[in-house]
């Protein structure tokens, strides 16, 4: 066979620029297209307009940022790389609502790639359209198949009205159900910025992680729909402002402005994976290695009836005396929060004798439970730290419903098939030891006690008083307790008995030692529970 090209016939071809019939730069019939696709876009990035942006930068607190500059803060310099710019009711011509309302793409944090949403209040109030819809449940759907994390930055009115461009009902896609199905997948965080309402305040409570600032509101619906529906006069903070969010558990944390709050979202996501095939990075630092903490002896009062703060005791245990805490305004008699042990990133739950003891009430069963969740479906090691009377007693605790929430944060824990290390630091009676990993044969790669920890049902007066004991009886089973770790050690209770000293090195090489399991690649973990 021969070829064209050796049978001497040529392609016909372009004449050559600067030759007769060419075509010049200024007349390139390129051109046309590349400045209008240019217009489309500088329509799309002007958002609601300069007199829109000036309004929202100067509401509320200080120095706003407009939906597109909280991407710039968040991502890496100069990572973003947009999707859907020209998304909108009529097309960019229209003008009616650029980009319909939602900033949308990737971008990397710390290097690492992810998925960003950030509402456009500028534009129709941040509300819900079609094409926003289709842009969220878009890079949901891309996070989900290129396993990455997706971060919400929240601003918006909901759902537009029928007749307002908003969505008619139909079989159309719906962001939340791809949301959904994240979980446990890749990490899921949202940041509240200012009014968040309805369809897309429902991605709050569907996260791993949330922040809000000072000045935003969350909630179901908004001060106009509920004085329209029950007559209630009540402002957007009343409803759903930090003091509202945070007592409800819906929100971990709470910052100042929006810098604040992204530099969170951006440091607790640095110490998770993309996803839950992969497992946490690692943090190379100068205080990775062995050291004594003698001064544990200062910090940990002997008595057990006496008050003390748990997080210098975590600080002095963790890398660099760096922790991390999440949602320290809930359940306030267990700090949970983020650290690394030799290097290792790991997930802290502590009692804290400073509130009611160290008592497990509702509130803090539900906020370790998620915790405990997240941490294991992302495969960071848990460290227990324990000195508890027990879950809270009482009538009122009882109404709460703290053998739920109690048997729920159990479930969480002895669910997780993470490294899990634990320490009992001065007492554990109950259910309590229960709910922080203390009893055999849970899954810990080891459990160890500090010398004079007291165990039991129930401490020593609540016991004798139970069975009405004689002042002999009393002090013998004082007299019990007191003693009750060297007889739990005495049949392998707990691994070992340590000093105060030690415990840092008894938990690092604990944690390394459980990091030899990640052996085959990690998968996400399999929940098959009913909740309580």
């Amino acid at each position: 066979m021969v070829s064209l090209l050796e049978s001497g016939s040529t392609f016909p071809s372009e004449p050559a620029l600067g030759e007769t019939g060419s075509v010049s730069a200024d007349s390139n019939p390129w051109n046309p297209l590349l400045d209008d696709l240019e217009r489309r876009r500088s329509d799309a990035r002007a958002m609601g307009g300069p007199d829109r942006l000036e309004r929202h930068r100067t509401k509320g607190a200080d120095d706003r940022l407009d939906a597109r500059a909280r991407i710039d803060h968040l991502l890496d310099t100069g990572s973003f790389r947009e999707i859907g710019t020209l998304v909108g009711p009529g097309g960019a011509d229209s003008g009616t609502a650029p980009a319909d309302g939602i900033v949308t793409g990737s971008g990397t944090v710390d290097g690492r790639p992810v998925m960003v949403g950030a509402e456009d209040f500028t534009v129709l109030g941040g509300s819900i359209g079609p094409g926003s819809t289709a842009k969220r449940h878009r890079i949901a759907e891309l996070a989900e198949r290129d396993r990455l994390p997706l971060v919400m930055l929240l601003e918006g009115a909901g759902h537009r009205p029928s007749g307002t461009g908003g969505a008619e009902p139909g079989r159309t896609p719906t962001d939340l159900i791809q949301q959904a199905r994240l979980s446990g997948r890749v990490p899921l965080v949202a940041a509240i910025l200012g009014p968040s309402a309805g369809h897309g305040a429902l991605v709050v409570p569907l996260s791993d992680y949330t922040v809000m600032t000072r000045d935003a509101a969350v909630f179901t619906a908004g001060p106009p729909v509920v004085k329209a529906a029950l007559g209630e006069e009540v402002t957007a903070g009343e409803l759903g402002g930090p003091d509202v969010a945070v007592a409800s558990g819906l929100v971990h944390d709470v910052a100042d402005d929006d810098r604040d709050a992204l530099d969170l979202v951006r440091t607790w996501l640095s110490f998770f994976p993309s996803s839950a095939w992969s497992y946490p990075p690692r943090r190379e630092g100068i205080d990775t290695d062995l050291r004594p903490v003698d001064d544990l002896v200062d910090l940990i009062p002997r008595q057990s009836n006496r008050v003390y703060d748990v997080r210098p005791v975590v600080e002095r245990l963790v890398d660099d005396g760096r922790f991390v805490e999440v949602q320290p305004g809930f359940g306030a008699s267990i700090i949970c929060g983020l650290a690394h042990l030799g290097g290792e990133p790991v997930a802290v739950v502590a009692n804290q004798p400073a509130v009611r003891a160290g008592a497990i009430d509702v509130a803090a069963a539900d906020k370790a439970a998620h915790f405990i969740q997240v941490a294991d479906s992302f495969h960071l090691p848990l460290v227990f730290l324990t000195d508890n009377p027990g879950v809270l007693a009482g009538t009122a605790s009882e109404r709460a419903g703290i053998l739920r929430a109690g048997a729920r944060m159990f479930a969480a824990q002895t669910q997780a098939r993470t490294i899990k290390v634990q320490a009992t630091l001065r007492k554990a009676y109950g259910f309590g030891s229960l709910a922080m990993s203390m009893v055999s044969f849970d899954g810990q790669t080891t459990s160890v006690a500090l010398p004079g920890v007291t165990l039991g049902a129930m401490g020593a007066r609540g016991a004798g008083d139970a069975v009405r004991a004689d002042d002999d009886t009393a002090e013998a089973i004082a007299d019990a307790e007191a003693t009750a770790v060297y007889r739990s050690a005495s049949r392998l209770g707990f691994d070992e008995v340590v000093a105060p000293g030690e415990l840092r090195d008894v938990l690092l090489d604990a944690v390394r030692r459980g990091l030899s399991r990640r052996q085959q690649a990690p998968e996400p973990t399999a929940r098959t529970a009913i909740a309580p």
